[in-house]
Parts: structure tokens; C-alpha cells; sequence
């Protein structure tokens, strides 16, 4: 009954979370509707063969040939046995509520769990868990369907809490709660998130050591530094078949290095990822002030014409062209929304950093300045270089301006943290205190004040900031149209340009005061509850509730310009499988286990729904195969061109169409079906009689010694009777016997992770399979190993001896049943650490129960 009576208010707290997070989706979340999100409704197509394998098998296929002619699945369904014991720890974790729902409460939860380990009284880790959960950022990235991401970002938090309860002296709890939180935030899988709040993490344990240093307790620092180590290698191991297997991926991926060498190699990196592509998405300098501002830029990449208060300001002569620009003026490509944190709740981060002491201040202090100043990206690229070239890892990641989170986690908590200085220090801002300019034994100027001179810096600093813009717009930002935006309007009339640029400004600038009196106002109100609480007009416990109201309502406001009631739909219009079309209908009936299909009707390489029902050449995913990448940018992508305007230049008749020498390269990669696009948004397909078919002998090989020889020589050889490979492969290969027309290899079963084919020669010699090349693939022939190599630059190719045999191409990498076997060795050892948790913390309080007693 005791223990009941001393959870009972954070299992309340828990509810009022779970209340909460129903309550932004409602009535949606009542009424059956789910939120239609592209990316993961696109992304089942890419998953589809995978899905239907399970279903059939039982088992999970590691590779998939539905996307990009073949790729790794560990990066799109990174499924593994010793998982599941995790899916369910984390389905109990957010109380198995439904989607969208528990991924709020779990941002909830997760920052109250870090709050309490910060010894924050329970009020005040409520009002931290709203102002974190609430950021914008985090509502959009539901909105856009970034899963993988909104679980990490969620997990992070309660891992950072294990850090903390350990460098508080509580061990044992804080290596069982590190150590769980560490394992779920790995199986989260983004890598990106968890890298980014690896910064955090380092500028929390130089504040630990530098307190300790101060204090003397390096012992003490020590011991939790080991605690923390070991759960969080207990974490890393649990995972270790996902991160094995992604280390490995990557290496032969988009993020890893590739081994050519380019003509502008200042702009590649040492991860292979060019300087540009890696910023291509930068916050603008002036953009950095969404932070208090939400709309400083406009807001999202929506429609202008779908802002009816802007409209009532728009020239009806200019409509058609309002439909077609953005709300957004800044100069990323695009953006689903800005960066916000709660207007008050900046201001209660500047306020933090006069009144909090110490060094865990200034390590948020800090982190904040890194995150912001990273996140400029391309406009601030010197300071980008430095960690593109120096930092560990830091090049393998696209986006930067996402690593904003970083502010959104330091802001709230040092803002927490000033929050908990006023409520933990009786008469706070009546305290007297001396400025001072220079040292505090010498100062220069100095002045005898309260504590309220902070408080009005702070309000100041940001409040008057607001102010400031909503008065004098054009004085701070003069611009109101983007560079690009600019450019696209060049063709417009010089009569017509000028009465719409000033019009478009004047919209664009009433959008942007609208939300600086709103942020003004905001951070008034914030004020307000303080002075109350100075003037003991109000309750601590009530000034608290009143600032959880004011941020409550103001954030969720903001994030339901992203992710609203109108983007739910009915479950059948996601979950409904894509339907097919007659174009689909028609290529489906060549019932032959294994050919490629080009989509010319799409953004070949930026949609799966082609392969929902094919094997498609195109695809989407964020790091696809580095080779296959560089084929396209050397060869497919010009071929699909000169394909399809050949095509129309024969009207369709393939036979008009020169296809060995146009587009080699597509053939060999056994493109049988082109969908062409017609008139109406209707599709055609065409049969391509020039695919090479799913492998063939060559007459001759090449073997060069690097990759720019071997990628050049495919544009130069005759694809269809000659190969090219590195001379690596040389001994695996072998020398190539002159062709025989009678040799015919067959493709006899199909399965995406193992091939089996007939193959009949007579003189045998090199067979080169249409199917793209990946370290662990295996062959063999007749039952008998034999090695694969590449040519080509991305197939598979073996040595074959005279005769009939058969072949057989397997991915099963051993490798996931050695990491898994150690997964489930980490399971039990943290069972073990949990036991022990409970029983020192059950044997520590009977002995305090005993010491009462006596």
C-alpha cells in the first residue's frame, strides 16, 4: 500500500500524458482515422516483396530485387528475432496505445523520466515534458511520416536520464535504465538522431568532470563513467545484428566512401557524400529565428493561396501564381515547417542563462551554440568543413539543418532549470545581487540590483526582439522572396513583376508581424504569471499550472499548422494495397520468374510504387548502393533519355530503336518492360527486345586495376559478349573461353534471396548474371562452392566448367546468426542487472526501515 501511495501521483502524471496525447488527435483518433502519411505509404511498395516472402516462409529475406535491380534490405526492414523481446518492452513502455498517439505520450514520458532523474518536483517535470514533446519540429516529422526518427528522438531523452542517475551516485538504476534506453533507441534505428545527441551527451560529461574537478570527486566521476560505458555497450550489443549489419551496408552505400576519384574532389568528402548534398537542406542565419518566431519565413512549403488571412491582401490579378508559390520564403529547397520551441520558453532559456550556475549551464549553453551554428550549413561552410573533414562521422549524415533537435532538447532543460531556481529559492526575485563588467574583486562598473533585472533582460531579449520585428519587418528582413523564387519569376512581364513583388512582400510581411505580435504576446503573458509570483498574488503550484496552460496552448497551436485534423483519412485509403493498372495488368501476364521494368511515366528515382508489383530499375531510398548511384550518374540516367526520345522518334516500334547501342547498360540490367507516359496521365507499357535476359557467357574480360578504369570501360566495350572487372577478381574469375552459340543459362526458380539456374555449355567459361553485386552472396555449382566476383561494376559473375550444371546464388549472411547469438548473451546479462537493481534497492530501504525502528 505504501509503495501504491508513493507512485500513485507519477502513475497520475502518466495518464494525464496518455489524456494529453488522445486529445491532439481527437476526434480522429476516436473515429477510426489514421494519418496518411506519403513516405510510409509510398515506402510499401519497396517493402512489398519482402512482406509477401514472410508471408509465404516464414522467414525474412535480407535482400530484396525490388528497387534499384537489387539491394540489401537491413536499411528497410531491419527485422531480427532477438528484437522482438524489445517490440514488446517498447509496446508496454507507451502502454500500447495506437499509433500517433503513443508517439506524444512517448515524447511525454521520455523528457518526465529525465526531469525526475534531475530531482525536478513533479509539477515542473510535467510543464519540461510538455515544452520538449510540444517543439514543432516533432509534430511535423509525424506528420511526414519520419517514424524511425520520432521513436529515436523519444528514446533519447530517458537515455540521457541513466546518464544522470548514474553521475548522481544511484548506479545501479542508472546503468539499468542507460542501458534499456540505450537498446531502444538503437533498435529505433536513425542513426542520425542518436549521433547528433551524442554531442549532447559529451558536453553533459565534461560538466560532470568539471564538477567533480571543483568538488574532488573524481572517484565518484570515475565509477559512473564505467556504469555508463557498460550499459550503454550492454545497449550496443543487444542491437548488434542491426548495427553490424548497417556498419556493413554502409560501407558499400551512398554514405560510404566511394572509390572513385572525381574531377572536383574539394567537394567530396571523406564519407563519399559530396559538400553539397550534405547541405542542400541549411537553415538560413535569419532563419534561426523560428525559434521564436514560427512564421519568420513563412511557415511550411504549402500553397500561398491556401492562407485565406494572406489572401484577403492578395491582388486578385495574381491568384493563379499565389497557388503555385509557397508559404515559405526561405531558401532551403523546401520544408514541411520551421523550428519552434514556445516563444516563453526561449525566453525562460535566456533568463537560464544569468540565474542557473554551474557547469551543466554552460554545457547546454554550448550545445545549443554548436547546434545552431551547424545548422547553417552552406551558409556557414567554413565552420561546416571543420566537422565534415575532422569529425568522426559527422560527413555520413545529409540534412544538417536537422540537427537542430539539439537546441530543442538544451533549450527546454535550461529552461526547466531556471524555472526550478525560482521555485526552489524562497523570494527569489527580491534577492539582491551585483552586476558587474570586469572581474568581481576589480570590476569596472558594477550596480547593486534584484534578480528582477534579469528577468526584464530576458523579456527584453526576447520579447522586445519580437516587437521590434513586428513594427520595423523590412528593417530586419528585407528580403521576402527567395533566390529561387526570383529566378522562376524572370519570365513574367517587367510590367507585371514589380506590382507583384510588392504585393507578394506585402503578404508575406503581414504573415510574418501576425506571428510576432502572437509570440509577444505569449511571452507577456509568461512574464505576467512571474510577477504574480513575485507579488505573491498567486501559489507556486498555481503559477506552474498557469505556465503549463500558456505553452501548452501556444505550441499546440503552431504544430497544428503541420499536423492537423484534415490530413487524417479513413484506414482503408492507407492500408488499401496501391491498386493496379491496366499498364501493371499487362506486364504481369510474363509470368517468367525474373526481368526488370523502367519506369519512364515517374520520377524513376524517386517513387516505390512501381515496385509494389515489379522488379523495378528505379526506386527511393535515402542510401541506396553507392555503385549503383554512380551508374546512374554516369549511364542510366543519359540512357533513359536518349531511350525514351528514340522511342518517340519511332513511334513505338522498337524495332526502329537502335537499343544495343543506345542504352547497353539498361539491358544488361535485364530491363524487359518500359512504362511510357501518355497523354491524361495514362500509361503504356513497351516491350524491350534488347534485354540481355538473366545471364549470359561473355567471350572476353578485362581485368583494370581501379574503379574509374572499370567504371569508364562499360561505355566502351560490348556489354553483351564482353565484361570488365578490378583484378581482384581475377582469381576468382578466371579467363573467359570464345562464345558458343549453343550455351544457354536458364533461370529455374526465383526467390529474392536465392536464385537457381540451368546452365549448359560446352566449353564453359564466365557467366554474368544480371543481378547486382554485394559481399555475401555465395554460389554454387552442382552443390560445390565457388566464388562470385563483379564486373561490370555492379553485377555478379562466376566461372563455370564445360558441361550441364546447376547454379545456385544464395544471401543468407552467417553473419546474422553470430550477432544474434550475442544479442540474446546482452538480454541475459541486463535481466541479471535488473534483478540485482531491484534487490539492493529492496535491501537498501529494509535497512533504512530497520534504522527508523531502532
Amino acid at each position: 500500500m505504501k509503495t501504491l501511495k508513493r507512485f500513485l501521483p507519477d502513475i497520475l502524471v502518466v495518464l494525464l500524458f496518455a489524456v494529453i496525447a488522445f486529445a491532439y488527435f481527437f476526434p480522429a483518433d476516436t473515429e477510426g482515422r489514421i494519418l496518411y502519411r506519403h513516405d510510409s505509404s509510398a515506402g510499401r511498395g519497396s517493402g512489398q516483396e519482402l512482406t509477401e516472402y514472410y508471408q509465404r516462409t516464414g522467414e525474412r529475406t535480407r535482400w530484396t530485387n525490388s528497387l534499384f535491380s537489387g539491394m540489401p534490405t537491413y536499411q528497410m526492414a531491419p527485422s531480427y528475432d532477438s528484437q522482438q523481446v524489445l517490440n514488446e518492452v517498447g509496446k508496454f513502455y507507451h502502454l500500447w496505445l495506437p499509433e500517433n498517439v503513443w508517439y506524444v505520450f512517448a515524447y511525454l514520458l521520455g523528457f518526465y523520466i529525465l526531469l525526475r532523474a534531475f530531482d525536478f518536483r513533479r509539477e515542473l517535470a510535467v510543464l519540461g515534458s510538455i515544452i520538449w514533446a510540444f517543439s514543432s519540429y516533432f509534430f511535423i516529422i509525424i506528420a511526414a511520416g519520419h517514424i524511425w526518427k520520432v521513436i529515436a528522438l523519444a528514446y533519447l531523452p530517458p537515455m540521457i536520464a541513466g546518464i544522470v542517475l548514474a553521475y548522481r551516485g544511484k548506479y545501479v538504476w542508472g546503468f539499468v535504465v542507460t542501458a534499456l534506453f540505450t537498446a531502444l533507441e538503437i533498435q529505433a534505428n536513425h542513426v542520425q538522431m542518436t549521433y547528433y545527441y551524442l554531442f549532447i551527451i559529451a558536453f553533459m560529461v565534461l560538466a560532470y568532470l568539471w564538477d567533480a574537478v571543483r568538488n574532488h570527486r573524481l572517484a565518484q566521476f570515475g565509477k559512473a563513467t564505467g556504469v555508463c560505458f557498460v550499459a550503454a555497450a550492454l545497449g550496443v550489443v543487444i542491437n548488434l545484428s542491426n548495427l553490424y549489419h548497417t556498419w556493413q551496408y554502409t560501407q558499400e552505400s551512398m554514405r560510404g566512401k566511394s572509390e572513385l576519384v572525381k574531377k572536383n574532389s574539394a567537394n567530396q568528402t571523406s564519407s563519399g557524400l559530396d559538400r553539397d548534398y550534405i547541405t542542400q537542406w541549411s537553415y538560413g542565419i535569419d532563419e534561426t529565428w523560428t525559434l521564436l518566431v514560427p512564421n519568420t519565413k513563412g511557415g511550411a512549403s504549402m500553397p500561398l493561396a491556401m492562407n485565406e488571412k494572406a489572401m484577403q491582401k492578395a491582388d486578385p490579378q495574381f491568384y493563379q501564381i499565389y497557388q503555385q508559390l509557397g508559404q515559405y520564403w526561405g531558401n532551403q529547397p523546401g520544408t514541411s515547417g520551421p523550428v519552434y520551441v514556445g516563444a516563453f520558453v526561449l525566453m525562460l532559456f535566456v533568463l537560464g542563462l544569468f540565474i542557473v550556475k554551474g557547469p551543466m549551464k554552460w554545457a547546454l549553453f554550448l550545445a545549443t551554440c554548436l547546434s545552431i551554428l551547424l545548422s547553417w550549413g552552406h551558409n556557414f561552410m567554413w565552420f561546416t568543413d571543420l566537422f565534415l573533414d575532422y569529425v568522426p562521422m559527422y560527413a555520413k549524415f545529409r540534412t544538417v539543418a536537422s540537427i537542430l533537435v539539439i537546441a530543442e532538447f538544451t533549450i527546454p532543460l535550461l529552461a526547466m532549470l531556471a524555472l526550478k531556481k525560482i521555485f526552489d529559492t524562497p523570494d527569489f526575485f527580491t534577492q539582491k545581487i551585483r552586476i558587474y563588467l570586469g572581474t568581481s574583486k576589480h570590476p569596472i562598473i558594477a550596480h547593486n540590483t534584484t534578480n528582477m533585472f534579469w528577468l526584464w533582460a530576458s523579456f527584453i531579449a526576447t520579447g522586445g526582439m519580437a516587437l521590434l520585428f513586428a513594427i520595423m519587418p523590412s528593417i530586419f528582413f528585407p528580403d521576402y522572396v527567395s533566390a529561387s523564387e526570383l529566378e522562376a519569376m524572370k519570365q513574367i512581364p517587367s510590367e507585371y513583376l514589380g506590382p507583384l513583388l510588392s504585393n507578394l512582400q506585402e503578404i508575406r510581411i503581414s504573415i510574418f508581424t501576425a506571428d510576432c505580435w502572437r509570440t509577444l504576446f505569449v511571452i507577456v503573458l509568461g512574464t505576467a504569471v512571474l510577477l504574480l509570483l513575485r507579488m505573491k498574488k498567486i501559489q507556486p503550484k498555481y503559477a506552474v499550472g498557469a505556465i503549463i496552460v500558456l505553452c501548452l496552448v501556444d505550441m499546440w497551436q503552431v504544430n497544428k499548422r503541420y499536423l492537423n485534423d484534415d490530413m487524417f483519412v479513413e484506414r482503408s485509403v492507407r492500408e488499401t494495397p496501391q491498386q493496379e493498372t491496366a499498364t501493371d495488368r499487362q506486364i504481369m501476364q510474363d509470368k517468367a520468374p525474373d526481368y526488370r521494368v523502367l519506369n519512364l511515366a515517374s520520377n524513376t528515382f524517386n517513387e516505390n510504387e512501381t515496385s509494389y508489383y515489379h522488379k523495378s530499375i528505379g526506386g527511393y531510398h535515402a542510401a541506396k548502393l553507392r555503385r549503383y548511384q554512380e551508374m546512374i550518374d554516369q549511364y542510366i540516367g543519359k540512357e533513359m533519355r536518349d531511350m525514351q526520345g528514340a522511342i518517340v522518334n519511332a513511334q513505338g516500334d522498337m524495332t526502329r530503336v537502335a537499343g544495343d547501342s543506345i542504352y547497353p547498360v539498361l539491358n544488361m540490367l535485364n530491363t524487359k518492360y518500359i512504362i511510357l507516359p501518355l497523354q491524361g496521365g495514362q500509361t503504356a507499357p513497351l516491350l524491350n527486345p534488347y534485354a540481355f535476359g538473366n545471364a549470359w557467357f561473355v567471350d572476353r574480360i578485362s581485368y583494370v586495376d581501379n574503379a574509374n578504369a572499370e567504371i569508364d570501360a562499360v561505355g566502351k566495350i560490348d556489354l553483351r559478349h564482353e565484361a570488365v572487372a578490378d583484378s581482384k577478381f581475377k582469381d576468382a574469375l578466371g579467363e573467359p573461353v570464345a562464345h558458343q552459340s549453343t550455351a544457354v543459362v536458364t533461370l529455374k526458380k526465383y526467390e529474392p534471396n536465392e536464385l537457381t539456374y540451368s546452365v549448359d555449355s560446352q566449353k564453359g567459361g564466365i557467366v554474368v548474371f544480371s543481378e547486382i553485386y554485394y559481399p555475401g552472396w555465395t554460389a554454387t555449382v552442382d552443390g560445390a562452392a565457388t566464388p562470385v566476383g563483379r564486373v561490370n561494376y555492379i553485377l555478379r559473375a562466376i566461372n563455370v566448367k564445360p558441361g550441364k550444371h546447376t547454379v545456385v546464388l544464395t544471401f543468407k549472411p552467417t553473419s546474422v546468426k553470430n550477432t544474434e547469438t550475442a544479442a540474446y548473451v546482452a538480454y541475459l546479462l541486463l535481466v541479471l542487472a535488473i534483478a540485482a537493481g531491484v534487490f539492493f534497492e529492496t535491501k537498501r530501504r529494509k535497512n533504512e526501515t530497520n534504522e527508523l525502528k531502532k
